[in-house]
């Protein structure tokens, strides 16, 4: 198997994954290679950091859960695995420019205006700061289909 389809495999892995513990040493026990190995692999296939794309696809799936839940904002921090309510609140407004809360409150007409549906899945919150969701498609050594990258 070439390191494309691995790296395919392994994002799909991830994707189904993304509410439980994935430590470097537990996606690289699953790639079948070195933590160091995997990452350069991810690199150079994907052109993202494997820590960062984690991250930003948890932090997808958190904003998903704040607009469809009631969850307290803590809860869905817990949920996707940060360590705290701070912490995730300042990556979340890192990626999203906003707080939870203030995301939370936005009303569905505010979201569609800051940020146009153009064709992606509902799963899919679409960000200026976020480009990073993988479309399924790896080819010529390269999986280069991320959806939303600008």
């Amino acid at each position: 198997m070439d390191h494309t389809n691995i790296i395919h495999d392994l994002l799909n892995w991830i994707e189904t994954h993304l509410d439980q513990p994935l430590l470097l040493d537990n996606v690289a026990a699953k790639s079948g290679y070195s933590k160091w190995h995997l990452q350069r692999m991810f690199r150079s296939t994907t052109g993202h950091a494997l820590g960062s794309y984690i991250r930003e696809r948890r932090l997808s799936k958190a904003a998903q859960a704040l607009r469809t839940t009631p969850l307290p904002i803590l809860d869905i921090a817990l949920q996707f695995h940060f360590d705290s309510q701070p912490s995730f609140s300042r990556a979340f407004k890192k990626q999203f420019g906003e707080t939870p809360a203030v995301y939370r409150r936005a009303s569905p007409q505010d979201l569609a205006e800051q940020h146009p549906q153009n064709g992606e899945p509902d799963y899919y919150h679409q960000s200026a700061n976020l480009h990073l969701l993988y479309n399924g498609k790896c080819t010529e050594n390269k999986c280069t289909q991320w959806m939303g990258q600008h």
